[in-house]
């Protein structure tokens, strides 16, 4: 945990895809409440990778709901700090590096497999918690591809048992290659995947704590093998419960009533939001 030679140092990562909503609020106010509480310091980090639907006006947007929530940040895109820049649409030096790092260490390997391919495989069964399909190690032995657009996917040692202690949900497990399986790191647009990318910056900016939702406990698992294997110190993590909207599905973007815009233009007040929380 934190000490004097390591403060607490908590982030906040929004995606700009969207409008911000009130799950992600909840989740983003116990990051900033455990910093607080810690008497660490709180970053924002914008993560843009997604070229096609990360727009201007949205991190615009989340800028002014963020603030007008009650978030307060050290560092950040809108106010610099000392390990600038914090959009990931900046940092690509960073993220091509550790994919070098990665191939000659020989973990990772090329892939020209589509998702049909991956779905319609007899051993891709759907990982525990998340939308990623098993994947049934088509390529796992090709070192090459020629004149087509691959991804790089990282090797999972099968088998093995990674396992963390979560700071809210307990002692974690999950086993490689049975759990999830082999993972993307660097997608076929030539853009970083996301378990890649959040594991170059947590380690960059000295993130001490990752608080987000629970449907990331999986990404945690295949991370931890992600910082062993660039030789980098893993934060500790903090899962918090997904809120659901009337019908028992969790919030997404596209749930406008619910987003902080929304529920600013109406008028509701962010201390009325927090109650309970």
């Amino acid at each position: 945990m934190e000490s004097a030679a390591s403060p607490y140092r908590g982030r906040l990562a929004p995606t700009p895809t969207g409008y911000s909503h009130l799950g992600h609020a909840r989740t983003f106010w116990t990051a900033s409440e455990r910093a607080k509480k810690s008497g660490g310091i709180l970053i924002l980090r914008n993560d843009d990778l997604d070229r096609a639907r990360c727009k201007p006006e949205f991190l615009r947007a989340m800028l002014e709901d963020l603030k007008w929530f009650g978030f307060n940040w050290s560092e950040g895109p809108d106010i610099g700090g000392p390990f600038a820049p914090y959009n990931q649409s900046e940092r690509f030096s960073l993220y091509r590096d550790a994919l070098e790092k990665l191939r000659a260490r020989n973990l990772i390997y090329p892939c020209d497999c589509s998702r049909r391919d991956i779905q319609s495989a007899p051993r891709a069964p759907h990982a525990a918690d998340d939308e990623e399909s098993i994947y049934p190690g088509t390529c796992r032995n090709k070192t090459k591809i020629e004149g087509a657009k691959f991804s790089w996917r990282f090797r999972v040692p099968d088998g093995e048992a990674v396992t963390f202690t979560d700071g809210n949900l307990g002692e974690q497990k999950f086993i490689a290659g049975k759990d999830f399986g082999d993972f993307v790191v660097w997608r076929n647009d030539d853009v970083p995947a996301y378990q890649l990318a959040c594991v170059v910056d947590d380690a960059a900016m000295r993130i001490t704590e990752v608080v987000r939702g629970e449907d990331l406990l999986l990404s945690t698992a295949r991370q931890l093998l992600l910082y062993r294997a660039l030789g980098l110190k893993a934060p500790d993590f903090f899962h918090c419960p997904l809120m659901l909207d009337g019908s028992g599905q969790r919030l997404a973007k596209r749930n406008d009533a619910l987003s902080l815009r929304s529920l600013h233009e109406k008028g509701t007040k962010p201390e009325e939001l927090r109650k309970g929380w």
